[in-house]
């Protein structure tokens, strides 16, 4: 293989800066968050940071102040930008998406890099299957999944996944974006079918009704909803 050909070969990649600035009136170095959140170009990767990202980012850094000390693990985490403004904000977080994504799984990777966050470990995750890292999970408080609710073939793969963590997590939530593509889009059957309730949260609620966030104009116009899923606490309800 020549020089030119392996330089083709490697992911063409670029970094995309978000912003989160303090709306407490903070001074000092720690009045906003700047991180740098890398995009793999090429098409066969498709690793970019979609409209989803910034507005549940946007909702962990409105709840900054009780993030700390909470366990978080990111799926389909990709870009990671959602876990990342976590564990800036002080939670324990993990990083995972498919274990058949090795591309995917060095994304995460370069984004703690990026960020100056070498401790946050990256999991080989699955949906809808049991692997050795599922099972070894330390205890989790939240779940986040940024557009994970994209292909409909893979909503109840993603639930089971989530019902098994919060088997083990009772009290856990799943916190998850979604852009409404489909007037037809529903999981309500599967969510009856796992035994989990779903609460939609309006955007308005964390600051995150508007086109722009965190310095990107990425949430445009497009229609993304914010729910949390949790377990029932009544089997008959």
């Amino acid at each position: 293989m020549s020089e030119e050909e392996g330089r083709r070969m490697e992911p063409r990649i670029v970094y995309r800066e978000y912003v989160y600035p303090r709306e407490d009136g903070g001074a000092g170095p720690s009045r906003e968050l700047r991180l740098r959140i890398p995009e793999v170009l090429d098409s066969e990767y498709g690793m970019y940071v979609w409209p989803c990202a910034p507005v549940l980012a946007q909702y962990i850094w409105y709840h900054r102040a009780s993030m700390t000390g909470k366990r978080l693990l990111e799926v389909g985490a990709g870009v990671s930008l959602p876990g990342i403004v976590a564990a800036k904000c002080g939670a324990s977080v993990i990083l995972s998406d498919s274990a058949a994504l090795p591309q995917c799984l060095e994304n995460c990777s370069r984004s703690c890099a990026q960020n100056n966050l070498t401790t946050v470990p990256v999991l080989g995750l699955t949906w809808g299957e049991v692997s050795p890292d599922l099972l070894t999970l330390p205890p989790i408080d939240i779940i986040l999944g940024s557009d994970v609710f994209y292909e409909p073939k893979d909503f109840e793969d993603v639930l089971v996944s989530a019902r098994f963590i919060m088997e083990r997590n009772p009290n856990a939530e799943f916190w998850a974006t979604y852009q409404v593509r489909s007037a037809n889009w529903s999981i309500d059957a599967l969510l009856h079918k796992w035994d989990l309730r779903c609460v939609n949260v309006p955007l308005r609620e964390f600051d995150a009704d508007r086109e722009c966030l965190a310095g990107s104009a990425l949430p445009g116009r497009h229609s993304i909803q914010m729910m949390i899923i949790t377990m029932k606490r009544d089997p008959l309800c």
